[in-house]
């Protein structure tokens, strides 16, 4: 089979993203009330996932995706550890509904109530809940602030708290911010990539999976412009005094083939072992377009890897094994469907 590992519920209802606009007018003292979601039925959700992200999986050849919130709508810069965990609840609720509705196409992924206040208290206790409801991963937002960074970095001490959790729950986490808050950077094509490569090299400066060698986490994106700098990075390691990259990080670091030209995924599977390369489309995420130069469009990933020429063992773990070996509750789930 081929699971994609990166998706996201980027076609909320009008009625869903009319609530969190009317949510952040309230938290940022815009608004007076408190507004109340009134819901959104079965069959909207439904119709809207049919057209959109299923219709994708049948025309592209995936048949399962990890599904969590809409990454830039996580927006973990607004006020209120209160209205986080609202946000967050509902955001993993709803992406739950999905996923019962269509059982054998997606598998869920939870948004965490980060803060910039950076309580982790609450972001543990979210994440349990998920993984009690059936969750498989979470997304961890390096930079709640949505581009100031002043959150310490991933591999101090004040996050262990979250590592600690993800290792006794068995669940991984993809690296993600959310919306930027700055004009200087654009979501998608800036603030993403740039986050994707701040992390890999806190990563390459700390001692995290030293610390914590359980732990595992994706960097979505193809790794940011990490594999395509793997020489400034090796050669920084041995600056720092650090172990080779394959024993200081790679052992428990992956990255996804969210990358949009073929030259790209080239460069990816030669610099990266494929055993740390986990197949991802962002499906509906950052480039929604067709590429003039080969008719098809940017974000259908897998025409990439099967270019390759990979040999089948390989292509199989990249397309599928990788994820279940990285996702132990994903393997469980579809080991439970006879899958």
């Amino acid at each position: 089979m081929v699971i994609d590992c990166h998706g996201h519920f980027t076609t909320e209802p009008p009625e869903f993203r009319a609530f969190r606009t009317a949510q952040v007018a309230f938290a940022e003292g815009r608004s007076p009330d408190r507004p109340v979601y009134a819901g959104v039925d079965d069959d909207t959700l439904i119709e809207t996932i049919t057209r959109h992200q299923l219709r994708l999986q049948r025309e592209r050849g995936s048949d399962l995706t990890l599904l969590s919130p809409r990454a830039s709508g996580m927006g973990h810069h607004v006020p209120g550890q209160g209205i986080a965990t609202e946000w967050a609840r509902l955001s993993n609720d709803t992406v739950r509904r999905i996923c019962a509705l269509f059982p054998l196409n997606f598998a869920p992924v939870c948004q965490l109530p980060q803060t910039v206040d950076g309580d982790l208290g609450p972001v543990v206790a979210e994440l349990e809940r998920c993984v009690a409801a059936g969750f498989v991963g979470c997304n961890v937002n390096p930079d709640p602030s949505g581009g100031s960074w002043s959150t310490p970095p991933l591999h101090d001490a004040w996050w262990d708290p979250l590592w600690e959790a993800m290792i006794r729950l068995d669940v991984p986490g993809m690296i993600h911010v959310s919306g930027s808050c700055s004009p200087a950077l654009h979501t998608t094509g800036a603030h993403y990539i740039a986050a994707d490569t701040v992390v890999f090299m806190q990563l390459l400066e700390g001692d995290l999976f030293e610390r914590h060698p359980g732990l595992r986490l994706v960097i979505p994106h193809g790794g940011g412009a990490a594999p395509y700098h793997w020489g400034r990075y090796r050669g920084l390691s041995i600056m720092l005094g650090k172990p080779p990259l394959s024993e200081h990080l790679m052992r428990n670091l992956y990255f996804d083939t969210c990358v949009y030209h073929q030259a790209g995924i080239d460069t990816l599977f030669r610099v990266v072992a494929p055993e740390n390369v986990l197949f991802g489309s962002e499906l509906l995420g950052a480039v929604k377009a067709v590429d003039p130069e080969t008719g098809h469009p940017f974000d259908d990933t897998r025409r990439y890897i099967e270019a390759l020429g990979l040999e089948d063992p390989t292509r199989q773990a990249v397309l599928e094994g990788n994820t279940r070996r990285v996702y132990p509750r994903l393997d469980a789930l579809l080991t439970a469907q006879g899958r």
